[in-house]
């Protein structure tokens, strides 16, 4: 084996060119073979090209050759990358076996040994992912005490990630970002090893769009970015990774971006089978497919999601609005929220919750649900949550006939959504601003802000929020008494005589749903009887 063929390859992974570096060490490999050092080198640029598999294998060996050599501590930490990456990469069970021997080699290392506080990573990290927030930050803890004893900064990375993770997941929002911040300045400064870095990056991202602090998440994927453009080598953007800055540039409105970044992750993590967060794939996959109006590619994402055991709601639900399955949309939405307890994921769901009941005529049910989102905001003091807040309590107010007071709660909505940069959500709120306007009797200033949501929504590519807004745009006449466009569709059919039956039948909704109206309408108008409402149509020309 040439000493020189070694020497090469450690100058090229000391300066981070991977492909080099690994096809050095594998020339070396199949010369007669690397010391233990030399195989931890060549397993770390083997994850870092994207070859995890490959990339486990070598950290196996380099912790058998340090154990030939008596070098449990070594060994050990070896055992844990190799568990790590399968991990990672949706193995399970290898890679709980690959923990397990690295507890067994950590026995032999010193007691003030850094390892003890890696295997304190991997069961707090579980008990973090299945809500156990107390058992998880003990372990975090723990291995955080580890790590600064030892100095180890790769561990206190991995350990401030959990800790920080945690608090912001239990609602301790500025304690946990200002601990995560810490994290990412270590990280972006190269005082943490490449594949530590990487784990901290896609982590932190998550966590920060999980708890909707996405100025965050924009911007460490933005340094995310950063980082992997200074290797160039690099495999960019794992499958979660992907995901993430999918998801990124969704809510900025680069719709097209975002799906191809979808389409990579979707096959990222679909070879091996079996990785747990192809399912989180598919459902953003569908999320822009419906938003760009591909109502039946949507369908199909969604479906998918569902059978790799991702929940396919709120985004079904709203699917299912767009084909004008009102009274499908407001069942899921229900059941849903039935089943969900944990805050933050209420919070992801109530938006759409609010939009889909009012859809369905349930103004009562709306008005919970925007309550909720409220008093979440309140809570909470995350800007994504107020400004949705503030968007569903205008679009209830309209609902229930208070223009006057849906358009200050509106336009703090917009503010909101303009300083978060989410052109789409703002072009919603513009278009409910328009209806309030319309209402109050102002069509000139309604007529500005459908202009500008149409034009947002063509920019943006949204096939159905521009044809509901083109409709909304030809200029009708006010209806009396703050009635919606549905309302005034059913007082119609009453005032005819109709049964509820069939104006459920001439409208294509549930006599249920047609009931709500008709409950809506009479409050709205303040009467009390279908022989009223029939008089009040005839007296304000409605039919």
């Amino acid at each position: 084996m040439s000493v020189d063929l070694l020497g090469e390859a450690r100058t090229s992974f000391a300066r981070r060119r991977w492909a080099e570096a690994y096809a050095r060490l594998a020339a070396a490999d199949r010369a007669g073979g690397v010391g233990a050092d030399d195989l931890v080198r060549f397993a770390t640029a083997a994850v870092l090209l994207g070859r995890d598999l490959e990339g486990s294998d070598l950290f196996g060996r380099a912790h058998l050759a340090h154990l030939e050599a008596g070098d449990g501590e070594a060994a050990a930490r070896c055992a844990f990358w190799a568990g790590m990456v399968l991990v990672g990469h949706g193995r399970a069970v290898q890679g709980g076996g690959w923990l397990a021997r690295a507890a067994r080699a950590a026995a032999d290392a010193p007691a003030e040994s850094a390892v003890h506080g890696y295997l304190r990573v991997p069961p707090a990290l579980a008990a973090m992912r299945a809500a156990r927030y107390a058992e998880a930050l003990e372990g975090f803890d723990a291995a955080l005490e580890v790590g600064r004893r030892c100095r180890d900064r790769d561990l206190l990375a991995l350990a401030r990630l959990g800790v920080g993770g945690t608090r912001m997941l239990v609602g301790e929002g500025a304690a946990g970002a200002a601990i995560l911040d810490e994290v990412m300045v270590d990280v972006t400064a190269g005082q943490v090893s490449e594949i530590p870095s990487g784990i901290v990056y896609c982590a932190v991202i998550g966590v920060c769009r999980a708890t909707f602090d996405l100025p965050r998440a924009r911007e460490w994927t933005a340094a995310l970015t950063r980082w992997c453009e200074e290797q160039p080598d690099l495999v960019p953007f794992r499958g979660e990774c992907l995901v993430n800055r999918a998801h990124v540039m969704l809510v900025r409105g680069d719709w097209l971006d975002a799906l191809e970044e979808c389409e990579r992750a979707v096959a990222r993590l679909s070879d091996p089978p079996g990785q747990p967060e192809v399912g989180r794939a598919l459902y953003q996959q569908a999320e822009v497919l419906r938003l760009l109006g591909r109502t039946a590619e949507a369908e199909e994402a969604y479906l998918r999601a569902n059978q790799h055991g991702w929940r396919p709601q709120p985004g079904l639900a709203l699917l299912r609005l767009d084909q004008g399955r009102a009274d499908d949309a407001a069942s899921a939405v229900r059941r849903v929220l039935a089943d969900t307890e944990h805050a933050a994921e209420r919070s992801a769901v109530l938006p759409a919750a609010v939009d889909v009941l009012l859809a369905a005529g349930d103004v009562a049910g709306a008005r919970a649900a925007a309550d909720e989102l409220v008093a979440a905001a309140g809570r909470r003091g995350v800007a994504w949550l107020a400004a949705a807040a503030a968007a569903a309590d205008g679009a209830v107010l309209l609902a229930q006939g208070r223009p006057a007071e849906a358009l200050g709660v509106l336009r703090r909505a917009w503010g909101g959504w303009q300083e978060l940069g989410m052109p789409y959500d703002a072009a919603r709120v513009r278009a409910a601003t328009g209806r309030a306007y319309r209402a109050l009797g102002d069509e000139d200033a309604a007529q500005l802000e459908l202009d500008a949501a149409l034009w947002a929504f063509g920019e943006l590519g949204a096939r159905h929020d521009l044809a509901r807004v083109e409709a909304l745009r030809r200029r009708r006449p006010v209806a009396p008494g703050g009635l919606t466009p549905r309302e005034v569709e059913v007082l119609r059919l009453v005032a005819t005589g109709r049964t509820n039956r069939a104006v459920a039948a001439e409208l294509f909704l549930s006599e249920k749903t047609v009931a709500r109206h008709l409950s809506n309408i009479f409050a709205k108008l303040d009467l009390s009887s279908r022989a009223a409402a029939t008089a009040y149509a005839y007296e304000h020309h409605l039919v």
